[in-house]
């Protein structure tokens, strides 16, 4: 009975097409980008047996790759509806191709344990469960899986809330000395994806490259190797990131892993979906992974604060954390808004003095007044909402404006701070007549060059786009959770290359 390989490839590429034409071009591609382990989902192929010949094939041409063949049932939300006869009789005929392993899912498998041990003998089997609703008690689930021998087991959930991405992964420390293979569905469900081949799963599952993948929150295979590394992540490895809904907009993940890389850490950063209500989840979490430290954005920024151990008076003051880390076993936070705000400012201009109009008064512009404020400028707060401007201006000491009065005045310093202008909706701007002030600082980063910096440009102000405090909250963050200085050039050429 053939063995599993003890050197498995950490990402396996997922192509289901209808025609073995789209599913030969795209296992080339892929395979030229550099995958070797890719699953051939014979179920997708109109008509499934012209994928055995297609295996064989690619085999002959591409001897060192290796091919997992599936043929998933409709009853288990496959795309083949002929008899298990056939289902198995396509698996077999795929071993015989050259299919380095086969997929069966536990439904069929259930029914056909005679048929299961005759496909063992010839490669590997993976009985795998999948659940598109939800992540049930995993140790039934398992129990139910190993009651039909094979050499790996394969569960896939739906992630509803962080912790279910905990407890799959905690799933492979007792596993009982099984081989594993285990991922969590939907966006909350891709940290599984990222970090499980680290914590004892034989691999992940990805996406083709700029194409669709087959289940729910897979990420592209190129994403996967290049970006979060997963094929060199171990348990040892340090895990931060960042929270927000939504998150994968982000470019944080671009800078943190490329400055990683940089230093030569062994770290990666993970984009970490949770919902308004999930913080208390996300903690829990965060605690039991462990992460290390993370940055926090829209809507966690104030609601953080109840969960944290410490946190530093400038954060206090600001009433909102955006960098949240771990020491000593309590957790710790800040704000980098600020000196993403006051360092490229402080490049054109002395801020003691100065006079700045922030538009905005969400937990990026409580950041950018509080810290304006002690830094000696004199700022004003405007925005659609002159009531919420108010709140924020009693805050500092500061005045509040209406829109239409902060058009009529002049500062040396407007802060754009609210989302309007950003992608989809480019073509908005809260200053529709002449802009205000000399030096304009959108915090809006993509596109790079909002409309508001835009008119700004063209009437000669001296302009600073969000990516540059994007930069230097990130200079912080980076600074803060390692200790060391921060390639912050390394840091530039990731973001620029991502916007």
């Amino acid at each position: 009975m053939p063995s599993v390989p003890k050197l498995l490839p950490r990402v396996c590429v997922a192509l289901g097409f209808p025609t073995t034409g789209e599913l030969s071009r795209t296992a080339e591609r892929e395979y030229k980008d550099g995958a070797t382990l890719l699953e051939f989902r014979l179920d997708y192929l109109k008509n499934p047996s012209t994928g055995v010949d297609l295996i064989r094939r690619f085999r002959q041409a591409n001897p060192d790759a290796q091919i997992l063949a599936t043929c998933r049932h409709r009853r288990a939300h496959g795309q083949f509806g002929g008899s298990i006869e056939d289902q198995i009789r396509l698996l077999k005929a795929s071993a015989d191709a050259g299919a380095a392993f086969l997929d069966c899912e536990i439904e069929t498998a259930e029914k056909a344990k005679t048929m299961m041990r005759d496909l063992r003998e010839q490669v590997p089997l993976i009985v795998s469960y999948h659940n598109f609703e939800s992540t049930p008690a995993l140790d039934s689930v398992l129990r139910r899986l190993v009651s039909v021998p094979a050499d790996i087991y394969k569960i896939a959930t739906t992630a509803r809330k962080p912790s279910d991405n905990l407890r799959l992964m905690q799933l492979l420390r007792n596993a009982d000395g099984h081989p594993m293979i285990v991922v969590a569905m939907s966006e909350i469900g891709a940290p599984s994806r990222i970090l499980s081949p680290s914590l004892g799963s034989l691999f992940t599952y990805a996406a083709p490259n700029d194409q669709e993948g087959t289940a729910p929150g897979q990420l592209a295979a190129r994403t996967l190797r290049t970006l979060y590394r997963s094929d060199k992540l171990s348990k040892q490895s340090r895990v931060y990131g960042i929270i927000a809904d939504p998150v994968f907009h982000s470019k944080s993940p671009y800078i943190h892993n490329r400055a990683f890389q940089s230093r030569r850490l062994d770290a990666v950063y993970v984009p970490f979906l949770v919902k308004q209500n999930q913080l208390a989840d996300w903690m829990k979490f965060a605690c039991d992974l462990p992460v290390a430290g993370f940055s926090v954005t829209i809507p966690h920024k104030r609601r953080i604060l109840r969960h944290l151990d410490q946190i530093e008076p400038l954060a206090r003051r600001i009433g909102a954390v955006n960098t949240v880390w771990r020491k000593a076993g309590k957790w710790r936070g800040t704000n980098t808004d600020a000196d993403g705000v006051l360092k490229p400012l402080g490049r054109h201009l002395r801020l003691a003095n100065a006079s700045v109009l922030i538009a905005g008064y969400g937990g990026a512009a409580r950041a950018a007044a509080v810290a304006l404020h002690d830094a000696r400028a004199t700022v004003a707060i405007t925005g659609r909402n002159l009531s919420s401007a108010q709140s924020l201006a009693r805050v500092i000491k500061g005045e509040a404006l209406t829109l239409r009065q902060a058009q009529q005045r002049k500062f040396d310093v407007l802060i754009h701070a609210t989302p309007v202008g950003m992608v989809p909706k480019v073509d908005d701007s809260l200053f529709n007549d002449s802009v205000p002030a000399s030096i304009v600082l959108d915090m809006v980063y993509n596109p790079h060059e909002t409309l508001l910096l835009k008119r700004a440009r063209a009437e000669g102000c001296t302009i600073i786009p969000g990516a540059e405090m994007l930069l230097e909250q990130a200079v912080s963050q980076f600074e803060i959770w390692t200790g060391e200085s921060a390639p912050r050039e390394a840091m530039r050429h990731a973001l620029e290359a991502h916007l």
